[in-house]
């Protein structure tokens, strides 16, 4: 952004632009040095661009430390005793044998898909749809780095989230936390742990590690797959996908391969297209 920016004041200040490119600029450049609110406007343009810039990158950094941080309290949590750690498959003997309360606090994108019997969802952050100034960047950095391909949405921390849980549990409770991969169930034990509640246990790995005879569960998707999305999804390239292609043999990975050819195709037919359209476009002009 700050790269295309600079290029008009790069261009008209090179010096090893050619006579016949400076003569093209001429006009511009007189333009520029006689109309003062343009420059101005360009000026503050380029500072809007460069500070945008900055606000994502440090706004980037402050995740990553933010990230580690937790980690080595979460770490802590465990190592304390203060959280007790259950497999998915112990978790699927106490929800189903002694009717210990499960609390799912993943977001709406991944409980939608699938989700275990008898539990309750309670996420702690979930889908931003909100389309403010504050959070355009964010969404827009979230595609950029990697949303187009995992399908992941922005995701907002709900305030809420230990009012509601207390509407639902005592601070007695025997309270079996649990998400996709483990990581927001840790950060929803830290909350929970601080507000109170003594008698956590934590599903090592989310539900994504759990087999199918571990939990009882319900809806249109396989629990693995609840938290896959976007192009890794539909060209079968998660790891959850080559592990269930491993099982299923070639007819699962002719479905895919199918979508990729698929892929491959259209893409060559927007090409042609655009090539067509440039032709047709250049006939024009030179008629």
């Amino acid at each position: 952004m700050e790269a295309l920016s600079l290029l008009p004041i790069n261009t008209l200040t090179n010096n090893h632009i050619s006579l016949s490119a400076s003569s093209n600029y001429a006009s511009l450049s007189s333009s520029l040095q006689l109309n003062p609110s343009v420059k101005a406007r360009t000026l503050t343009l380029r500072k809007s661009l460069v500070r945008v810039q900055a606000e994502n990158e440090d706004y980037e950094l402050k995740q990553v430390r933010d990230m580690a941080a937790a980690r080595k309290r979460w770490e802590a949590l465990i190592r304390d005793g203060k959280v007790k750690v259950l497999t998915p498959r112990e978790a699927g003997y106490a929800v189903q044998l002694s009717s210990k309360p499960l609390l799912d606090v993943r977001p709406s994108n991944e409980h939608k898909k699938a989700w275990v019997r008898a539990s309750t969802w309670i996420p702690i952050f979930d889908v931003d749809n909100k389309l403010d100034f504050g959070t355009v960047p964010r969404k827009v950095t979230n595609f950029v780095m990697g949303g187009w391909w995992s399908g992941m949405p922005t995701l907002s921390y709900d305030s809420q989230f230990l009012a509601k849980v207390a509407e639902k549990f005592p601070k007695d409770s025997e309270l079996i936390v649990g998400c996709q991969k483990g990581l927001r169930s840790l950060a929803a034990c830290e909350l929970l742990y601080n507000a109170g509640y003594k008698n956590l246990f934590w599903v090592q790995g989310g539900f994504e590690a759990a087999e199918e005879e571990d939990l009882i569960v319900e809806g249109p998707t396989p629990l693995k797959f609840a938290g896959i999305g976007g192009v890794s999804e539909f060209l079968g390239w998660t790891d959850q996908q080559r592990a269930a292609a491993a099982k299923e043999g070639w007819g699962y990975r002719l479905v895919f391969s199918a979508r990729l050819i698929g892929v491959f195709l259209v893409a060559d037919v927007l090409y042609i297209g655009a090539q067509q359209i440039g032709h047709y476009l250049q006939d024009i002009r030179t008629h």
